[in-house]
């Protein structure tokens, strides 16, 4: 019997904490029942591509996603037209998940999602046309997923919505103190300097202007170093700021890695200041692997699993952040693996219940 082949509409598989998600999920789920594809919106290979081909997953490429291109529309629809197998069709495009699905509908596909990843996002560019697209899914999605209550509620305006765990392969995470010695030693970095540590895409969301601001008062009182993970629009800009502050010698830009588990096991405070997120799935990584975490009253507090994490309005003098960080960095790091379980962000258990979920909504449409 062939397996159910699920259509996840994404802009690009790259290692942002949503891809990483699906990722997650698409490793551990018994591919011989439910099999991935991706719908993607950039014409380049990105960095789990050959993963989801080794997977057995497809990958189909779109044109940059434009709600007002006549052409672009016409590609989605041809798309749809020509790909009547798909009885799910798993839409990750934000308050943009609409779109594909208006498509899917016009073309048969009895179950369509739109799956919340953020929560309010007042200071995003496009926060006007967001806040115009959303509106739509109700028409589009007969199924709503959302990454916590916080951005389901946001994005769908209801409470009649799934919420599907950022879960993660915890164990792979867990605190292990040679990897520390041994990721200190390779980066340079002795055991009795402070390493701050962040996760994330170089973009306005991520507030890497106010992490730089932080960090440049802590080092004026302590011997500290910054590791900078991830890459994207925002990185130069950074990099200059960096550069102007005199701390080039004290930053470490890592790029995009794939030994993130390892990274945060050197690390001894996890700072996550975001203007908005969903549940970002690189914190419940850092409780993973038993570091402390400081993040700001914008980012939901339903991702703490631990005692590890405080929050901070962002509003905050950078002088209240830099006492927290002296607070935390006291916490003693021990293995968090049964915590992370028990909140039930350990992928095993997930991946059963999303697999199931699938089976359940075609079993029904077949019936």
């Amino acid at each position: 019997m062939e397996p159910i082949r699920v259509l996840h509409v994404v802009t690009y598989m790259g290692r942002g904490g949503l891809e990483t998600m699906l990722m997650n999920y698409y490793r551990k789920i018994d591919r011989n029942k439910v099999q991935f594809d991706f719908l993607v919106h950039r014409a380049f290979e990105a960095d789990y591509d050959r993963e989801i081909l080794e997977l057995g997953g497809r990958i189909y490429r779109l044109p940059n996603l434009n709600p007002f291109g006549k052409k672009y529309l016409e590609l989605l629809n041809e798309f749809f037209e020509n790909h009547k197998e798909y009885k799910i069709v798993h839409s990750h495009l934000d308050c943009m998940a609409g779109i594909p699905l208006k498509y899917a509908k016009k073309h048969g596909v009895p179950i369509r999602i739109a799956h919340a990843h953020n929560s309010n996002q007042t200071k995003d560019k496009k926060y006007w046309l967001k806040i115009m697209f959303k509106r739509n899914i109700p028409y589009y999605a007969n199924r709503l997923f959302a990454c916590s209550k916080e951005a389901g509620k946001w994005m769908f305006e209801t409470d009649d919505f799934e919420v599907l765990n950022n879960a993660i392969d915890a164990n792979a995470y867990s605190y292990n103190p040679d990897v520390r010695g041994q990721v200190r030693k390779a980066f340079g970095i002795n055991e009795d300097i402070l390493l701050i540590g962040h996760v994330g895409r170089f973009a306005p969301q991520k507030n890497h202007e106010f992490i730089i601001d932080i960090f440049s008062e802590l080092n004026e009182k302590e011997d500290s170093k910054l590791m900078l993970v991830g890459d994207g629009e925002l990185r130069n800009f950074i990099e200059e700021k960096v550069i102007s502050f005199n701390l080039e010698e004290k930053v470490i830009f890592c790029g995009v890695r794939t030994d993130i588990p390892k990274l945060l096991q050197a690390m001894d405070i996890f700072l996550f200041p975001s203007n908005f997120e969903g549940l970002p799935v690189s914190i419940i990584e850092a409780q993973a692997a038993g570091l402390p975490c400081l993040i700001s009253d914008k980012v939901p507090i339903e991702c703490k699993k631990t005692e590890l994490v405080t929050a901070t309005s962002l509003e905050a003098p950078v002088s209240q952040w830099i006492e927290l960080i002296e607070e935390k960095r006291k916490i003693k790091r021990e293995n968090t693996y049964e915590k992370i379980v028990k909140a039930g962000f350990d992928i095993e258990n997930n991946s059963k219940w999303l697999e199931a979920f699938y089976l359940k909504c075609t079993k029904k449409d077949e019936e």
